[in-house]
């Protein structure tokens, strides 16, 4: 079975946008992957097809209506459908590499996208809704934020990367950040290869390779250490 992506989102035109292309547009194209939108406004309430209204308490924005939601929700993911259900949100759980292969290991996802202050929080209770963050930054909407989440599982679905193991010495697939890469030419505006990857001895190459990912891992985000300390691989705290 494939996996299987439903967005709930105002502005379906802006799928698959990137994920039309590359890895992600040739799993789409092969079947591998099956992206469906569905735009909430077609559950809106009264002649304009209303799906916000002012927030409890006053104060500035709109928000997106608990019970619109709701019948886009179980129109699009009814009972038995097993897939989680989440809600691209800033103040959700951060996005990690180890939900993103969890998710991939599963039947897809459904995905709401949510637009102006937020949604109504009692639409996140009753419907089940895991908030997930891409970063602590705040989006027009949900939509690049779930095409990131998107992009993530579907390129290590299997097959997708054509060799597997591309996707498995990555940035956050250990505690630590990515090692260095070089390619051809020997040297670059005097800037050699490191001697030790053009000499053959793949212990060597190996040390050197997880030396470099510690390093740049210290210098750039320790937090990766600590988090790390114990597990195997960037899961959430």
């Amino acid at each position: 079975m494939p996996f299987r992506a439903t967005v709930l989102t105002l502005y379906p035109e802006m799928f698959p946008g990137p994920l039309g292309v590359s890895l992600a547009g040739r799993a789409l194209d092969r079947g591998e992957a099956v992206l469906e939108t569905r735009q909430i406004r077609d559950f809106g309430r009264g002649r304009h097809r209303a799906v916000d209204d002012t927030p409890a308490g006053g104060g500035a924005g709109m928000v997106l209506r608990a019970d619109v939601l709701a019948d886009a929700i179980d129109a699009a993911s009814p009972e038995g459908d097993g897939r989680p259900r989440l809600l691209m949100s800033p103040r959700g759980r951060p996005l990690t590499q180890s939900f993103v292969r969890e998710l991939a290991a599963g039947e897809g996802a459904l995905i709401v996208c949510g637009r102006f202050e937020g949604v109504d929080e009692r639409i996140i209770e009753a419907r089940g809704l895991t908030e997930i963050s891409i970063g602590d930054y705040v989006l027009s909407g949900g939509e690049i934020a779930a095409m990131v989440l998107l992009d993530a599982v579907i390129r290590i679905l299997p097959g997708v990367m054509g060799n597997d193991q591309s996707g498995v010495h990555e940035s956050f697939e250990a505690p630590f950040l990515e090692h260095p890469h070089y390619t051809r030419p020997a040297e670059w505006a005097g800037r050699p290869i490191p001697e030790v990857l053009t000499s053959g001895n793949h212990g060597a190459i190996e040390r050197w390779r997880r030396a470099e990912a510690e390093r740049l891992t210290r210098e750039r985000r320790p937090d990766l250490l600590r988090r790390g300390a114990g597990k195997t691989n960037g899961d959430d705290l």
